[in-house]
Order: structure tokens, then sequence, then C-alpha cells
């Protein structure tokens, strides 16, 4: 099979917010921002990686998600544990210096970790996890 990954969704509450952190923080090309019903999807990317990108989302804009579900799906997010996201970089120390002087939430600073990679986190706007690896060589 040749598969590679092409969109992955991410919610968000606020799409100046969001836009502000993604786009103007981190750097990522929007590729799409699309209202529709009061709501937007709003479609980034890294420069330079056309065929990966995240996707914004309103949470729980699925009809068939229950007022029950919408609650639950809230409270995760507001405690970081509904959706998350791991970057790569190869100057860690540096985008959290950028990051830190944003004002950014750091939930972590970057550290080496008992599983064999150095990385640290921080939250976006919406609360997702956002887990930022110092980037490796490739292996044979």
């Amino acid at each position: 099979m040749d598969l590679h990954i092409h969109e992955t969704f991410l919610p968000h509450q606020d799409p100046d917010a969001t836009l502000a952190f993604y786009r103007d923080l981190l750097g990522f090309e929007v590729r799409a921002d699309v209202g529709y019903a009061g709501l937007r999807w709003i479609t980034v990317g890294p420069a330079g990686q056309p065929g990966t990108s995240i996707v914004l989302c309103p949470p729980a804009a699925d009809p068939g998600v229950t007022e029950a579900e919408r609650r639950m799906i809230a409270e995760m997010m507001a405690k970081g544990t509904y959706a998350g996201l791991n970057l790569a970089t190869p100057d860690l120390d540096g985008v959290f210096e950028q990051l830190r002087a944003a004002g950014a939430e750091i939930v972590q600073e970057p550290t080496e970790q008992p599983y064999g990679v150095r990385d640290g986190a921080v939250r976006d706007p919406a609360g997702n996890l956002l887990r930022i690896q110092a980037r490796r060589p490739a292996r044979p």
C-alpha cells in the first residue's frame, strides 16, 4: 500500500484565536477557511508540505452528536484530553522560546523522555495538546 497522512482534525472554539495560533505563531499556511451555518472549518498546514493538513473544526458539529455528548466534548476540551497532535522540529528549544515569548500555554518544557524522544508540550487556544518533538535523523 502507498498511504500518507493527508488530513487530521482538531476542534476549535474561537476561529480568530485559532488562526492567530496556527497561522501567526506556528507559521502554518491557511489552505481553506469555510463557513457554514455560523460555523467555520479552517484548514492549515506546514509550508512546503502541501499534502499534509490540519482541519480545525467546530467540536461536535455532527448532527448525530447528542447534547450529553456535546457537554462531554466541551469538558474534555477544557481539560485538554479530547484531541492532540504530535509535531516535530529540528530546533525544539528555539520553538519553545518563541512559544513562551508569545504567551502560549506551555504544559511541559522540552525534556528527554524515557521512551526515547526529547519533546515538550503546549496547548492551543481550544485546549488541544500539541507535543513537539526534536526531529531525529531517519533510521536506515
